[in-house]
């Protein structure tokens, strides 16, 4: 069991043909408790999050949950095959976004990945494509 990590974490977006990508390398805590592998850490202004804890919950190849909580409060429920309807705060109130997940990699234990593909849509029209590639690595 892990419990000071450090994570590289880039985060893609494709929305209306354009790609943007945000890249962030943080300080984290990593837990793996029942069954889930659960890293936590606190956004920056390079996640436009700035004041937020980011906490990623992951069971196997199953499914997880992305959970921030701050000045930003949304919670993501990720299932392969199946959508869920999941409240995103933004400064204006929150909205209820369908998330549809494509892809669950999970190989944490074995070589510090995890890799996350998701569609998100607004009132059941297309938002964005989204990936989220994450690397683990022990600091001590």
């Amino acid at each position: 069991m892990k419990n000071n990590v450090l994570i590289s974490l880039t985060s893609i977006q494709w929305q209306d043909g354009e790609k943007s990508e945000t890249e962030l390398l943080t300080k984290a805590k990593f837990v793996h408790e029942n069954g889930f592998d659960v890293i936590s850490y606190e956004d920056t202004s390079a996640t436009g999050f700035d004041g937020s804890v980011t906490t990623i919950k992951v069971q196997g190849c199953k499914n997880a949950s992305i959970v921030r909580e701050g000045t930003a409060n949304s919670v993501l429920s990720l299932e392969i095959g199946r959508k869920h309807f999941c409240q995103y705060g933004t400064p204006y109130g929150n909205l209820q976004i369908g998330v549809y997940t494509h892809t669950i990699n999970n190989t944490i234990d074995s070589d510090g990945k995890l890799y996350l593909k998701y569609t998100l849509d607004l009132n059941s029209s297309y938002l964005s494509d989204n990936e989220i590639i994450m690397t683990v690595q022990d600091t001590n």
